[in-house]
């Protein structure tokens, strides 16, 4: 069984529920006290074993490829000035033994369209989906938690799901599972975003995930879903039937960045965390 080695960041995404915030800077690159979300969600990858972060791209997204690039002036000048600290902190972004790829999404056609843009780099080989407005905070990271999983499993694909109530199934997918008192069950459907009259359950995909290489055949194969878009739900779907398909109920705090509530409590996580005083 192959080890996990790729991530795949789908950061092409125009961040509009945080305008005008986000109308110059990506939404990934806004910071959770002094680090953008991009940066846990590499660190995460990279506390996991993975090697090569995989950037899956779109038009002003330079400040991403940036702030992974070598910073030689910056760093020069806090040499001079004898900020050894802060000049740690900066080359600790790009931990060494660590690749960064960037591909540019052409159109927006949606998290699965994305995943599949990867498929060049990524090849035959497992990978990690990580969505950076999921921030998590675990004492094992929790793609770590899938990866192992994966291997309890020998392969297969990996899902971390969360209940939610039921009001907010229509903002995830949705799986349903043979065994609802297993930690790791597996999946028997998945739906995208149902109705909460029609949803199988409360049990809601966030974004980590830990893919087996033939879901690229079932991304190039399926119809439009929801929205229009090449859904990566759809494509899991198609592989459900193999009974390869497990759901992780991970351990750790999860918090939505994506929107404004979440972001912000993440913040004053984050922030006690590092010992600051909230007033």
């Amino acid at each position: 069984m192959k080890p996990v080695r790729k991530a795949v960041f789908p950061v092409a995404g125009l961040g509009t529920r945080f305008l005008p915030a986000t109308k110059a800077m990506p939404k990934e690159m806004l910071p959770i006290v002094d680090k953008p979300l991009i940066q846990y969600a590499v660190e995460e990858a990279a506390a996991a074993g993975i090697t090569d972060m995989i950037f899956i791209t779109g038009r002003h997204k330079r400040a991403i490829e940036d702030h992974f690039d070598s910073a030689p002036e910056l760093e020069r000048d806090l040499k001079s000035k004898g900020k050894n600290a802060l000049l740690a902190t900066l080359k600790a972004v790009v931990p060494p033994g660590i690749n960064f790829i960037f591909i540019r999404q052409p159109e927006p056609l949606g998290l699965g369209h994305a995943v599949l843009c990867a498929k060049p780099v990524v090849g035959d080989e497992p990978f990690a989906v990580i969505l950076a407005d999921d921030l998590i905070d675990a004492k094992k990271p929790a793609i770590s938690q899938l990866i192992a999983a994966r291997a309890e499993n020998n392969g297969g694909n990996v899902l971390a799901v969360q209940t939610v109530p039921r009001e907010m199934t229509k903002q995830y997918g949705i799986v349903e599972v043979d065994d609802e008192h297993e930690v790791c069950p597996k999946i028997s459907s998945i739906v995208e975003k149902p109705d909460p009259q029609t949803a199988p359950s409360t049990l809601a995909v966030i974004g980590r995930y830990v893919l087996e290489p033939e879901i690229f055949d079932s991304l190039q194969h399926i119809d439009r879903g929801a929205g229009g878009e090449i859904q990566l739900t759809d494509a899991i779907g198609r592989e459900i039937p193999k009974g390869n398909t497990l759901a992780c109920r991970y351990e750790g705090e999860r918090f939505d960045c994506g929107s404004k509530q979440g972001f912000l409590n993440a913040t004053v996580h984050y922030a006690r965390k590092e010992g600051y005083r909230i007033i």
